[in-house]
């Protein structure tokens, strides 16, 4: 048994030299800035998550990944069984925040008890005109241009660098299940997407995807999901328009299924928006797959030497 199942993902937390730049790119990006200070920038989406995204003054560098835990007596619970105080969150949505470092070293928080967010308008999107089904009848389809409408974080990927160590010390204390463990050999697995355990509500295929490779322990990328395929592609063109990074896509996954595309901050951190995602429930269990479908698509571009 686990200490804790965690909810969901909460934020990830970065460091850069420039805020004004990191503002930019998020808002090229589809984030929503709702705190900045001379040293702290906060982002959030259109979802009741307060927080996305926060980027704190200083040399640029990935600095850790945030849970959300169900509620304040699974942070107790949790800090009894590490040996750390919970503490007041001194960011937007407030509530508590306990900090402990996975076996490489990378920084984890687990909040509970924030305030949501107000749910911020999506645009109607106009019906798809499918060859079975004809929706949009007598009227135009025009996507108005501008950044991607990022809704939430949907998951974060980290290098390891001894999975079995890393696989045990998240489900032990946050309750992830195996969608996919990825094996080179039979019963060598260097990684796996992770999944909440809700029980029988349906969450996305992977919130934490662990992955032992040659780069060594690290932050590889954070995915946001968006509202449909339509605002992906516009998302697209505005992060090309704006002279951004690009790294991977249009494409759809094969593990997970999502629509994705790749792009990069200014000081190399990868960001991804992504849309139509697989969800499971508990109940769905695990698979094995390999490392061809874990790179492979099921139609894009194939994955760059970068990502690997």
């Amino acid at each position: 048994m686990s200490i804790l199942k965690i909810e969901d993902v909460a934020h990830v937390r970065f460091r850069a030299p420039d805020l004004g730049q990191m503002r930019a790119f998020l808002e090229d990006f589809g984030l929503m800035v709702v705190d900045q200070t001379e040293t702290r920038l906060v982002g959030r989406g259109s979802g009741p998550a307060p927080i996305a995204h926060v980027t704190d003054l200083g040399e640029p560098g990935f600095v850790g990944v945030a849970f959300r835990a169900e509620g304040v007596q699974d942070l107790e619970r949790l800090a009894a069984a590490e040996g750390v105080s919970v503490a007041d969150s001194d960011l937007p949505g407030g509530g508590q925040v306990l900090t402990i470092q996975d076996p490489d070293g990378h920084r984890v928080d687990v909040v509970a008890g924030q305030a949501a967010a107000p749910l911020l308008p999506l645009a109607a999107s106009a019906p798809w005109n499918r060859a079975e089904a004809r929706e949009r009848l007598r009227a135009a389809k025009r996507i108005a241009p501008g950044a991607a409408n990022v809704v939430r974080l949907g998951h974060v990927v980290l290098n390891v660098s001894d999975f079995r160590a890393s696989e045990r010390w998240y489900k032990d204390r946050f309750g992830f299940i195996t969608s996919d463990e990825i094996q080179v050999a039979p019963e060598i697995a260097i990684g796996a997407f992770l999944r909440c355990d809700r029980g029988d509500t349906p969450t996305d295929h992977h919130t934490l995807f662990l992955m032992q490779g040659p780069k060594g322990p690290g932050f590889n990328h954070a995915a946001y999901e968006v509202a449909d395929l339509d605002d992906l592609m516009r998302g697209h063109q505005r992060l090309k328009d704006a002279g951004r990074e690009a790294e991977w896509g249009v494409g759809r996954h094969l593990l997970g299924s999502q629509v994705f595309d790749y792009w990069r901050d200014p000081w190399g951190h990868t960001l991804e928006h992504w849309t139509d995602g697989d969800l499971f429930t508990a109940a769905d269990g695990s698979s094995i797959s390999n490392l061809q479908e874990l790179l492979g698509v099921q139609w894009g571009p194939q994955m760059p030497a970068t990502m690997a």
